[in-house]
């Protein structure tokens, strides 16, 4: 004879405050639940015992993962009716309670709460944290601090935890530092996980020598800073172009016996890049070997972009070819190689930077295809083909070299497509791939030939502050424009072209000339101009 489990297939009912048995229940049998799960097996023989606690909730904890409405009336029927031989521990409840907070069933879960308070039970850590869990996790992180507070008994680690990460996923760094003070007050420690979490949202906002000092309290109070935790630190400095900070985090860390990674190094490595000091980056790179930690592709990535950030080309090659002794499987992956390009793009030697495309077709044949294909329709003024054989690149996951880039900009500009061509630009600075001055002089020169000087003097400015060098054709576009609106604004960009050491050509004189000074009706103007010029 088959045992039976009674679960309601109708509409589940909601306890609390309707705990009662209306409904119908049809007898399934336990061993062809749908989802073909033998949940248990309970005998109605009058010679065996009931089934004990611990069984229920076994069944319990398989139904909750399964079907938390299942869940809900077998926990009625079975603990909380009349005819129930045992009433629910704290493990009953805790099962049920995870099965509605992972269905964000909140409501109910508080509804739950208040059950068990109205019992001889104590709410525990795991039935409180279960819930402050879920309330964190659907945004309601008030409502989680607030339940935390009128908790009956002390939080745990674990409560902190939980807040302090939902604090930090929300960028709240103000409230995670105050549960992390509340935590130490009650000498509670959080885990190093969120710790961490803290340190990087207090470097990403530019305070990582405070990072520094919340650091060193956690370890105060007992607590192990990880190779994490340090790895982030780090990051913090070099992300504000304190490479030099970071390494003494570097020291710090190793005298307190934590073990850096290559991972310390390479976050090193590359903020010692960023800011152009290529030497003390390979420096980092031969303390690493010597330390028998093995390079991976990025330490060798950073190193080539570095290099040829810088200008030196050479030594990138070199880099380079050392990557590819060291293992052969990174032959295989482009970034190194278009970084080779940007460097060869950076110093204006395109020709070599074609060279070497053509050179990569063995390791990436298609993307050396497409490239030259791209290259080729610029070329012959075919800038809709290009686009297309582009657009399919990116498409497919293609990544897209410096000459690619500079390109389909200048193409885009002698077709008056000045708006595709600026989001271009920002497409490819986003990338890593900083254009060089003709690239944005043929913007700034589209933009004056459009009637768009604002943009064009908005451009130029921004050039100016992200340390981009100016030239004679950065400004002339303007002091045309300007010239032809009959405005003075020109003689300050000839000033500004000047003052810089820029030395206007010829045409640009003539220009000036013929369209402002002789159309000046003011003669003290013309005579500050000529002795701005000859001093």
């Amino acid at each position: 004879m088959p045992h039976y489990i009674f679960l309601n297939r109708s509409k589940p009912l909601l306890f609390l405050p309707f705990f009662h048995r209306t409904s119908v229940f049809k007898p399934v049998p336990a061993r062809t639940i749908r989802y073909g799960f033998p949940l248990l097996s309970f005998s109605t023989s009058s010679s065996q015992s009931p089934p004990s606690i611990r069984h229920l909730n076994s069944a319990l904890n398989n139904l909750v993962s399964l079907d938390i409405d299942r869940a809900r009336h077998f926990f009625q029927t079975h603990f909380l009716s009349p005819e129930s031989t045992h009433r629910p521990n704290l493990y009953t409840f805790s099962i049920l309670m995870k099965g509605l907070c992972l269905t964000n069933r909140i409501d109910e879960a508080f509804r739950l709460l208040s059950l068990i308070k109205s019992s001889r039970l104590k709410p525990n850590h795991v039935v409180y944290n279960t819930l402050i869990h879920a309330l964190c996790r659907t945004g309601n992180i008030g409502r989680a601090r607030s339940l935390m507070e009128s908790m009956r008994t002390e939080p745990s680690d674990v409560t902190f935890n939980i807040l302090i990460s939902a604090y930090c996923s929300e960028g709240e760094l103000v409230n995670a530092l105050v549960m992390l003070e509340k935590s130490f007050n009650l000498g509670i420690l959080p885990d190093s996980i969120s710790v961490t979490k803290i340190v990087d949202l207090m470097c990403r906002e530019n305070r990582a020598m405070e990072a520094i000092e919340v650091l060193r309290r956690f370890e105060e109070k007992g607590g192990v800073a990880d190779c994490v935790a340090y790895n982030t630190l780090i990051k913090g400095f070099c992300r504000a172009e304190k490479p030099n900070l970071g390494q003494k985090v570097l020291k710090e860390m190793e005298r307190k016996g934590v073990l850096p990674n290559v991972r310390t190094f390479n976050i090193l490595i590359c903020g010692y890049c960023d800011v152009g000091k290529m030497d003390d980056a390979m420096e980092l790179y031969n303390e690493m070997r010597m330390d028998g930690i093995e390079p991976n592709f990025d330490t060798f990535d950073f190193l080539v972009r570095g290099f040829c950030s810088a200008g030196r080309i050479k030594d990138g090659l070199e880099i380079l070819n050392l990557m590819e002794e060291f293992r052969d499987e990174y032959r295989h992956r482009i970034s190194p190689y278009n970084s080779i390009i940007f460097g060869y793009y950076k110093t204006e030697k395109i020709e070599e930077a074609i060279i070497f495309l053509k050179r990569m077709e063995n390791n990436f044949p298609r993307a050396v295809n497409r490239s030259l294909t791209i290259l080729q329709f610029c070329q012959n003024g075919k800038i809709g083909e290009a686009k297309s054989v582009f657009d399919q690149m990116v498409k497919e996951g293609g990544i897209p070299n410096a000459l690619i880039y500079a390109s389909l900009i200048e193409s885009m500009c002698k077709e008056n497509e000045t708006k595709e061509a600026f989001d271009l630009i920002n497409d490819m600075v986003t990338n890593g791939i900083f254009p060089i001055t003709s690239t944005f002089n043929a913007l700034i020169r589209a933009f004056c030939d459009e009637g768009e000087w604002r943009s064009a003097s908005r451009l130029v400015q921004e050039m100016g502050e992200r340390g981009c060098a100016l030239n004679a054709a950065s400004y002339g576009p303007l002091v045309r424009v300007f010239c032809e609106k009959k405005d003075f604004r020109a003689f300050g960009y000839l000033m500004e072209m000047v003052s810089s050491g820029l030395v206007p050509n010829c045409d640009l004189w003539c220009f000036l000339i013929e369209n402002v000074i002789k159309r000046s009706e003011s003669e003290s103007r013309i005579k500050m101009i000529y002795e701005y010029l000859i001093n």
